[in-house]
């Protein structure tokens, strides 16, 4: 079902609203987790996003800046043909944590079309954004609940992973 675009402020809304419980039934898998659990994560993640299609969002890539690995800051500047020294100066800063981010936001390689113009080569954090079908998904309860704020698809996930579980 790909839609033009999201109401991302509708479902944000959705998630403030549902923290409380999103949060409980999380803590529940973290202690008594189905022995299938990673394969019905897999199976409720790709449901999710036959469903919701990023490009008709972007939210992530409006608010949300990744961290840089160094091998991404290596992979991007080599594709644009940049010193690893310029790609930074050009696109990066240190956060307060000693993290490599954007120097502003939104993403400078996100298109007006909401497409990605380095996506063959973009960083590991927005390749596995929102880390929906992590193994072992529990042990990022605080992460997912955060990204139900920001991430349409994390939020229909945690609704339908509690569906199924229930």
């Amino acid at each position: 079902m790909s839609q033009t675009s999201l109401d991302i402020e509708r479902y944000k809304e959705l998630a403030q609203q549902k923290q409380g419980e999103h949060r409980k039934f999380l803590a529940t898998l973290k202690k008594k987790a189905p022995k299938n659990l990673d394969k019905i994560v897999q199976e409720v993640h790709q449901e999710v996003f036959a469903e919701i299609d990023c490009t008709a969002c972007a939210n992530c890539c409006k608010t949300l800046g990744p961290l840089f690995t160094e091998a991404d800051i290596q992979r991007i500047a080599k594709h644009f043909r940049m010193k690893l020294g310029a790609f930074e100066e050009a696109f990066l800063k240190v956060d307060e944590d000693g993290d490599k981010i954007f120097k502003t936001m939104p993403c400078p390689f996100l298109g007006e079309d909401n497409l990605c113009s380095i996506y063959d080569v973009r960083p590991k954090a927005c390749r596995e954004f929102p880390h929906t079908d992590r193994k072992k998904i529990y042990q990022i309860n605080n992460l997912t609940i955060k990204n139900t704020l920001f991430c349409p698809a994390a939020y229909l996930f945690v609704e339908k992973l509690r569906a199924r579980l229930s």
